[in-house]
């Protein structure tokens, strides 16, 4: 019996073994069966959206995504989003070249992707829901929610930012001492909210434009929206993506001291403005201070 004395204990240590063993088998099997969908209910909307993937124009399969999250119990809406939003945005680029009518339109991955949530979240909405309300859905940016039918903005927001960088860093390499200053002191403040005005003074051919266009390339390779505009339709010309101020801005032919440029607050212009980094103005002092004045007034 003296002998026996630690059995309970042995007896103990034996069975916390086996059910450690045990809750590992047990974990190893739901794994498996969750590779398998065998343990979720979810099987079944994802042989819907598989079967329909195939025929279904991206709008239907919206429309069958909407009604099996508001109609019934998914466990994983985030799982059968990422297995399926390729199929659902098919033709999100050739929808919004349409729109924008620019066929040179570019968008990646995650533009397409807001997109397509973009429409989602409507039909949702007409159904008194929201993409929020599924804690593990992604939910579009707002840039998108307020610019989805604004071509002035679309234009500005969605290209390839990969040539962008490349064009920076090309022009970059070439900025001599003074444009290096002028262009770390302009990025500084854009990058730290601090805003502000910069004129940059010199005469014809010494790099100013050079320097626009570095400024340019460098906001737009990381999706800021930069509006160049210049006194004159040959200056404008030789910026990229270049307006003529008078053309971007509504401003009236006819300006005085109490004039504000033709923007309304809630067009195209003016989203495209409240969305806008930096404005540069090429060959500003050709115009009188009037003109820039009623643009100050407007913003």
């Amino acid at each position: 019996m003296e002998d026996g004395k630690n059995v309970p204990f042995k007896l103990h240590d034996d069975l916390g073994d086996v059910a450690e063993r045990a809750k590992i088998r047990f974990t190893k099997l739901e794994e498996t069966c969750d590779a398998l969908e065998l343990l979720k209910d979810d099987r079944q909307w994802n042989v819907a959206m598989s079967e329909n993937a195939v025929h279904a124009m991206p709008r239907q399969l919206w429309q069958l995504f909407v009604q099996i999250l508001s109609n019934n119990q998914v466990a994983d809406p985030l799982k059968l989003w990422e297995k399926y939003w390729e199929s659902m945005s098919e033709d999100i680029l050739l929808t919004r070249r349409r729109i924008t009518n620019n066929n040179e339109l570019h968008l990646n991955r995650s533009d397409i992707q807001n997109f397509a949530l973009v429409e989602i979240e409507t039909l949702f909405n007409d159904v008194g829901k929201s993409l929020i309300d599924y804690n593990s859905m992604p939910f579009p940016d707002d840039s998108f929610m307020h610019g989805l039918d604004n071509r002035l903005l679309s234009d500005e927001l969605y290209y390839n930012k990969e040539h962008e960088h490349e064009e920076h860093e090309k022009l970059y390499k070439l900025l001599n001492k003074e444009q290096l200053h002028a262009y770390a002191s302009i990025i500084d403040n854009v990058e730290n909210g601090k805003g502000g005005i910069f004129f940059v003074y010199g005469s014809g051919g010494c790099g100013k434009t050079f320097l626009w266009n570095t400024l340019y390339y460098k906001l737009r390779s990381v999706g800021r929206v930069v509006l160049p505009v210049a006194s004159s339709g040959i200056a404008a010309t030789l910026l990229p993506g270049g307006r003529t101020a008078h053309s971007r801005f509504h401003i009236p032919l006819n300006v005085d001291e109490y004039s504000v440029a033709g923007i309304k607050h809630v067009t195209e212009l003016g989203e495209l403005l409240k969305q806008t980094i930096l404005i540069i103005w090429d060959e500003s002092p050709m115009q009188h201070r009037h003109a820039a004045e009623s643009v100050d007034r407007s913003l």
